[in-house]
């Protein structure tokens, strides 16, 4: 049994909920830390693939607004208040070394989420946060102050200051079920519509689900919406799946599908990217001379990856088995614009349960961006991806977490 009084309490240990407590307590407060599940940042063990990407080594605070997809300018004094480098300062101090790779993610030079968590939990215990593995059911408030929590074990706990950090819906099987959405919906706060956000999309053609597994990297691709304009575009990886595409640029270009509606987007795939067309002919040239005498089929192995090559050829529509010097030359300019810019119609976002992060959450409007308290509930503060903010891949959804965190830390 805890103590039924506390100066703060923080309800969800992922990494927002994390470094709240470690905040709060840094101020000599109290802090009781409730997480439902038995472990600590279980969303956290899973992000970056299993390495916790976390945060992005951008330059500056304003390259960290310019990657928040949703609400950029409410991260303002969250942001300024605990910066990106200082996010990496922290990390280094509690043990946990870390490394800069593409696009500028850090992650830790162990390459195990799991030091992140420890490192996290380890400070936490140093610091006196009491941890408890309990529900809580409700946020208990009197005259629009804050009074405490009641949780399902423990009954009601006293608090001057409660901050919810219960993350948004996506990962259901981490414990993001959207508890916190209720509790501030039961507080009276607006919570805006939840959809996913990261997300793989399906799409219309079905040749791309027997490619599932297969990834390309140094493509280009380029998301036009239903007027032939550009809405997003992005270098990297892609990867074919069982219902469509999923990998960075996918998830990245997701963010800027809104509103999803089938059949409004398309994404362009650029093969090949670093060649333009005149380049990519006198490359093709090569590979025929070299392949002369050879079935048009097994003229590409050194082009394309051998998934890719059977729906090139069938899109290509030159015959399969026509032999390589007879392959005209507005076969080969078809078969350029082809690699350059094959084309998939999106039908929908996957599930919510797929998605990286959840968009949507408690207005903005709501939430005071100089200190994460709400508007409505005196004592009451919000933090992380319960909020409506998101952003890229890259690090930087974690970077808010972290940000929102600290701010409500230190003012609760």
């Amino acid at each position: 049994m805890v103590n039924n009084k506390f100066d703060v309490i923080v309800v969800g240990g992922g990494a927002a909920g994390m470094m709240a407590a470690l905040t709060a307590a840094n101020r000599a407060l109290s802090v009781l830390l409730i997480e439902k599940n038995r472990i600590l940042g279980k969303k956290m063990l899973i992000t970056g693939k299993g390495r916790c990407n976390i945060t992005n080594a951008c330059e500056d605070v304003e390259e960290l607004i310019k990657n928040v997809t949703k609400n950029s300018s409410f991260l303002y004094s969250a942001f300024y208040g605990f910066t990106n480098q200082e996010t990496i300062d922290f990390f280094n101090q509690i043990g946990v070394d870390t490394k800069v790779e593409r696009g500028n993610r850090v992650f830790p030079v162990s390459d195990k989420s799991t030091s992140v968590v420890n490192a996290l939990e380890k400070d936490l215990k140093r610091k006196g946060v009491k941890i408890l593995c309990d529900k809580v059911k409700s946020v208990v408030t009197e005259n629009d102050c804050i009074k405490g929590v009641l949780t399902e074990k423990n009954g009601k706990i006293e608090a001057k200051s409660v901050i919810i950090a219960t993350g948004g819906v996506s990962y259901p099987a981490t414990g993001s079920t959207g508890d916190g959405y209720e509790f501030a919906k039961n507080l009276g706060h607006t919570v805006t519509d939840i959809i996913p956000s990261l997300v793989p999309v399906e799409v219309e053609e079905k040749w791309p689900y027997d490619l599932m597994g297969l990834s390309l990297k140094n493509i280009e691709i380029t998301v036009l919406n239903e007027k032939g304009k550009k809405v997003y575009d992005d270098f990297g990886e892609l990867m074919f799946a069982h219902f469509g595409l999923s990998g960075p640029t996918v998830l990245s270009a997701s963010a800027h599908m809104r509103p999803m509606e089938s059949g409004k987007y398309k994404i362009v795939i650029d093969l090949k990217p670093a060649l333009d067309e005149k380049q990519l002919d006198a490359r093709l040239l090569r590979d025929f001379a070299k392949y002369m005498n050879k079935d048009f089929v097994n003229s590409l192995s050194d082009l394309l990856p051998s998934g890719l090559i059977p729906p090139i050829v069938e899109l290509s529509g030159i015959e399969p088995h026509k032999k390589v010097n007879s392959v005209t030359k507005e076969e080969r300019q078809r078969l350029i614009k082809l690699i350059k810019g094959i084309t998939l119609t999106v039908k929908d976002f996957c599930s919510i349960e797929q998605a990286i992060i959840t968009s949507g959450g408690v207005s903005v409007k709501e939430i005071d961006p100089s200190t994460m308290e709400s508007r409505k509930i005196k004592g009451l503060f919000f933090a992380g991806e319960i909020i409506d903010v998101d952003a890229y891949t890259g690090g930087f959804n974690l970077q808010i977490a972290f940000s929102t965190g600290v701010l409500a830390g230190r003012n609760a």
